[in-house]
């Protein structure tokens, strides 16, 4: 893999300000007064138990779900809403979609497109958003596949890929927006085990590059490693925060010390 190289085109920032947060389907709470200050520039690693309402809160992040409760602001711009007076208004979808230019996303499972070739895949969201020229786009996508080490599959077709190299063409797609946050849903967890390595060390790359990330993650050795912040969540609430020195070496929590336990 190549050397660490700007992957931004432009200084933003990319702070996330979560106040108050609940949601609801039915009677589970997924989502219970959850609040977070994430600086610019971070590296937040989320844990907890699966059903615990991390992945909501990513998708929340990005208004791919709607919350009850609460708002989000991204560099004090409200996601999904805009304010008067008051009172919080939904925005239109197109709206929404232009404010998700700034919050890249990747999946657990790629979401790449398979009938369209590597380059294709990354230069497809700058080119549908009037961002760049198709000759920008391109060039702009070959560096983004050197920095993850796929240069030399811009024209593959995703089926022809390995998970790992998926992933890492996802995490380049996420990047061709130019955003001022990504947000990673278990990025490692449909991989093989021998696989995983390759797209953590993907991600410490870009934890060097200024961009803000919170990854949703089981994996501890990565979160000790690269995150600032490391938040544990359970049954939709937020029971522990702090450093990851904090956290990881010395939990205040019974529950953030029993799942420690387990997955150490």
């Amino acid at each position: 893999m190549s050397e660490a190289i700007d992957l931004r085109s432009d200084v933003t920032l990319g702070h996330i300000s979560i106040a108050g947060v609940s949601k609801s389907y039915g009677r589970f709470k997924a989502l219970d007064d959850v609040s977070l200050e994430l600086p610019p520039g971070s590296v937040t690693v989320i844990l907890g138990p699966s059903g615990s309402g991390k992945s909501t809160l990513l998708r929340a992040i990005n208004h791919l779900e709607r919350v009850d409760e609460g708002f989000i602001r991204i560099d004090g711009d409200y996601i999904g809403y805009r304010r008067k007076g008051n009172r919080l208004y939904e925005l239109k979808e197109k709206a929404i979609l232009k404010q998700r230019i700034g919050v890249g996303y990747v999946f657990q499972n790629f979401n790449l497109f398979p009938h369209l070739t590597v380059l294709e895949n990354i230069i497809e969201a700058p080119l549908a958003h009037k961002q760049l020229s198709r000759t920008d786009a391109e060039r702009r996508a070959l560096q983004l596949l050197e920095t993850v080490g796929l240069r030399h599959k811009a024209d593959a077709w995703p089926r022809h890929l390995s998970g790992g190299q998926q992933q890492r063409v996802a995490i380049a797609r996420a990047l061709a927006l130019n955003p001022k946050v990504i947000l990673f849903d278990e990025p490692t967890s449909a991989l093989d085990p021998e696989l995983v390595g390759e797209v953590l060390d993907t991600i410490k790359q870009l934890a060097r590059s200024g961009t803000t990330l919170v990854v949703v993650t089981h994996e501890i050795g990565f979160a000790r490693e690269v995150a600032d912040n490391v938040v544990f969540m359970v049954e939709g609430k937020i029971v522990e925060q702090g450093s990851a020195g904090q956290v990881l070496n010395q939990p205040q929590h019974p529950r953030t010390r029993r799942f420690l336990a387990k997955v150490l």
